[in-house]
C-alpha cells in the first residue's frame, strides 16, 4: 500500500495502473487485520480512491466505548494525518468520517508547530487542502523532496518521477507555445479587444482533465474550445449590449454561414471563426481516430460529430449567458436555487465534460459520452463546486454593475441573512458536493470509472481557480507559482 501511495504521490501513476489496479483488487479482497491507524486509514483511502467500497466500520477499533475516538491515536502523528485524509473520501449519510475529519483537525493544528520535517509540511500543506482534494501533478511537486527524506525512499522511483516530469513538462511547454501562436492569430482576427488574455489558464485546464504525453491532441482542444468559451463569456459581460448579444445568440442556435447576417458588424468575424474552429476540431478528431463513431447520435443520415451533441452544449451555454444578461439588464436578483441552477449551467463545467469525453472518444469507456449526456450527479456537482466557489471568490472583491448577482447575494437576500451566514451556508453546500462526487466512484459501475476519474480531475481544478475566496481566473498572478513550476522550471535531477 505504501508503494502505491508513493506512485500515486509522485504523479507516475498512469505508468503502473495495471500493477496498481490489481494490487489494490487483492488488497480489498483480503480481509484487513492490521491495528495501525496509518495502515487501515491509507487502505480505507487508496480503496475507495480507486472505486472499491470499503465501510468506516474499518476505523471502530480506534474508537472507546462511548463512540468517540481513543485519545492515544493522537500520539501517531503521521497515523492521525492519514485518517483525516481518509475521512475526507466520506459520502452521504456518513456521520463517523465527519466526527474523524473533527477530531483529526482539531489535534493536527495542536501538534503542527511541534513537528518534524517532513510531516510538518505535509500536515499544513492537507490543513489547508486535503490529499483527496489536491490535483496529484501538483502534490507530485511537494511530495518529491519530501518523498527522498524518507528512510525507505525508493531511489529509482523518485528519479524515474523526477525525469518522467520533465520529459512532459518539455512535450506541454511545447504545447503552450503552439496554442499561444493559435491564440494571437484568433485574437487578431476576431478583434476583440475587450476579451481577456487566459490562454495559458486555459490550457491549464485542460492539462487537469488530461495530462498524459498521448492526450495531445484532446488537450488542445479542449483548451482551444475553453478560450472560445472565454471570447463568448467577455462579449457578453464585457463587450455587447444585451440587443447585440442576442443577435449572436440567435446566429449561434442558427449555426451556418448564413446567419453571419444577424451578427454586429464588429461580432461577425467572431462568429464565422466559431464556424470554422468547430469544423476544424472536428477534423482533426476524425484524422486521429479519437473517436468511435458509434458514440455519436445520429440525427440524420449523416453521422457527424461537433453538431452533436458539443455544439448543442456550446448552444446552451450561450443561451445560459443570454438569460444572465437578461437578468442584469432587468437589475433582477432571482430565488438562489434558480441562480445557482443558472450559474452551474453557465460556468462552462458541463459543456467541457462533454467535449473531454468526445475528445476522449475510444480512450473512454463505452458508453461515456451518453451517461455524460445525462448530466450525472458527478458533472453537476462538479459545476455546483465551480458556481458556488467562483461566487465566494467573487464576494471578496468589489462588485462590477455588469455583474449578474451571484450565489452569495441571492443566498443572502432571499434569506434575509448577513453575507457571513450565507458563506457558511455555501461553504456547507460544497461539502454536500464533494460528497456527491465521491459516491460517484461507486455509483456509476467500474467500467465508468476512468470517466468518472476525468470528471473528478476537472473537479479538482476547484481549489485551484478558486480556493481562498480568490478568483485566480481572473486574477491570474495567484497561479503564476504554479504554471512555471509545472511548465517552465523543471525539476533538478
Amino acid at each position: 500500500m505504501n508503494l502505491v501511495d508513493a506512485v500515486q504521490r509522485l504523479g507516475i501513476e498512469h505508468l503502473f495502473e495495471i500493477q496498481i489496479e490489481t494490487a489494490l483488487s487483492d488488497i480489498h479482497e483480503n480481509e484487513p487485520s492490521s491495528s495501525n491507524l496509518h495502515e487501515v486509514a491509507l487502505r480505507f483511502r487508496l480503496l475507495r480512491e480507486h472505486g472499491l467500497w470499503v465501510s468506516p466500520d474499518v476505523f471502530k477499533k480506534f474508537k472507546g466505548e462511548d463512540g468517540t475516538f481513543n485519545e492515544y491515536i493522537t500520539n501517531d502523528p503521521k497515523g492521525l494525518l492519514c485518517l483525516y485524509n481518509a475521512s475526507y473520501m466520506l459520502t452521504h449519510g456518513e456521520p463517523e468520517l465527519e466526527e474523524a475529519t473533527s477530531f483529526a483537525r482539531h489535534h493536527l493544528k495542536s501538534m503542527a508547530p511541534s513537528l518534524r520535517s517532513p510531516l510538518a509540511e505535509q500536515v499544513k500543506r492537507a490543513l489547508h487542502v486535503p490529499l483527496p482534494r489536491t490535483y496529484r501533478r501538483l502534490e507530485a511537486l511537494s511530495y518529491m523532496p519530501e518523498y527522498e527524506q524518507e528512510a525507505e525512499h525508493n531511489p529509482i522511483l523518485l528519479e524515474l518521477a523526477k525525469l518522467e516530469f520533465n520529459l512532459l513538462q518539455a512535450v506541454h511547454l511545447k504545447e503552450l507555445k503552439a496554442i499561444s501562436e493559435w491564440y494571437s492569430d484568433l485574437k487578431g482576427y476576431v478583434g476583440l479587444s475587450f476579451a481577456r488574455d487566459r490562454v495559458v489558464e486555459c490550457y491549464l485546464w485542460g492539462y487537469f482533465l488530461f495530462y498524459e504525453e498521448e492526450h495531445a491532441l484532446p488537450r488542445m482542444i479542449f483548451a482551444k474550445l475553453f478560450f472560445l468559451h472565454i471570447l463568448l463569456d467577455d462579449t457578453n459581460d464585457v463587450g455587447a449590449t444585451l440587443e447585440e448579444y442576442g443577435k449572436l445568440d440567435a446566429a449561434i442556435q442558427r449555426w451556418e454561414e448564413s446567419a453571419v447576417s444577424l451578427v454586429p458588424g464588429y461580432l461577425k468575424k467572431f462568429y464565422n471563426k466559431l464556424l470554422i474552429c468547430f469544423k476544424e476540431f472536428d477534423d482533426e478528431l476524425r484524422l486521429n481516430g479519437r473517436y468511435s463513431i458509434d458514440h455519436i447520435k445520429k440525427e440524420s443520415s449523416e453521422i457527424t460529430l461537433w453538431p452533436h451533441p458539443p455544439l448543442k452544449e456550446f448552444q446552451q451555454l450561450s443561451s445560459c449567458y443570454l438569460q444572465e444578461a437578461e437578468w442584469l439588464h432587468k437589475n433582477h436578483k432571482p430565488r438562489f436555487e434558480d441562480r445557482l441552477h443558472l450559474g452551474a449551467m453557465s460556468i462552462g463545467a458541463i459543456e467541457l465534460c462533454v467535449y473531454a469525453m468526445v475528445c476522449m472518444g475510444d480512450e473512454m469507456p463505452e458508453g461515456a459520452l451518453e451517461w455524460v449526456l445525462g448530466y450525472p450527479d458527478v458533472v453537476m456537482a462538479c459545476a455546483r463546486i465551480g458556481r458556488l466557489m467562483n461566487d465566494l471568490a467573487a464576494s471578496s472583491k468589489p462588485r462590477n454593475n455588469r455583474d449578474v448577482a451571484n450565489c452569495v447575494e441571492c443566498y443572502a437576500s432571499e434569506h434575509k441573512v448577513t453575507e457571513e451566514v450565507a458563506f457558511a451556508a455555501i461553504d456547507s453546500m460544497i461539502e454536500d458536493e464533494w460528497k456527491t462526487t465521491n459516491q460517484a466512484r461507486f455509483k456509476h459501475g467500474h467500467d465508468l470509472l476512468p470517466a468518472v476519474q476525468r470528471v473528478i480531475n476537472f473537479t479538482l481544478s476547484g481549489p485551484v481557480y478558486y480556493g481562498d475566496r480568490k478568483d485566480a481566473f481572473t486574477f491570474s498572478s495567484h497561479l503564476e507559482d504554479i504554471i512555471k513550476s509545472l511548465f517552465v522550471n523543471p525539476i533538478p535531477i
